[in-house]
């Protein structure tokens, strides 16, 4: 494989990666990516905020304008996530902004729980959770099939 810096080509070798984008991440990467969903979940409350005022008050403008920068913010936000996480990664734990609207009633506008909301946001849970794994194991034996591939030496054609 060549690397290309400044024009120049230089090979490279099997232990050199790209950034990280293993579906597991950093643990940073994670906490970013659901710091966001939970931002992105909030602009959904400013909305609701917004819908029980007077059209066009002053609150109303206040609660949507909130709205449309939180949007922006996250549209920022999750373009550096999707740099570090696979694409399937990160929108396989969209379905957490469920749990988010679960947790943002609760607190801010006094909505209960029954077994059945509590019941499906963890099945939502488990799913994430399963499609986040699943997604890991497969790159992990796709990394050592790769690792496997490249063991041995190209010049000489012998084990490294």
């Amino acid at each position: 494989m060549m690397a290309s810096s400044k024009g120049a080509t230089t090979p490279t070798t099997s232990t050199e990666q790209a950034p990280s984008t293993t579906a597991r991440g950093s643990l940073g990467v994670w906490v970013m990516l659901h710091g966001m969903l939970a931002l992105y979940s909030f602009s959904s409350v400013c909305s609701k905020l917004a819908a029980g005022e007077p059209f066009m008050s002053f609150k109303f403008i206040l609660f949507y304008g909130l709205s449309i920068v939180i949007l922006g913010v996250y549209a920022v936000g999750w373009q550096q996530v999707i740099k570090r996480l696979p694409l399937t990664t990160a929108y396989a734990n969209k379905a957490v902004t469920l749990v988010w609207g679960l947790v943002w009633g609760r607190l801010i506008f006094s909505e209960g729980f029954s077994p059945t909301k509590l019941i499906g946001a963890a099945v939502v849970l488990a799913g994430v959770v399963l499609f986040a794994t699943a997604d890991g194991a497969e790159q992990e034996a796709a990394q050592a099939a790769s690792t496997s591939a490249n063991s041995t030496d190209t010049t000489t054609g012998k084990e490294a």
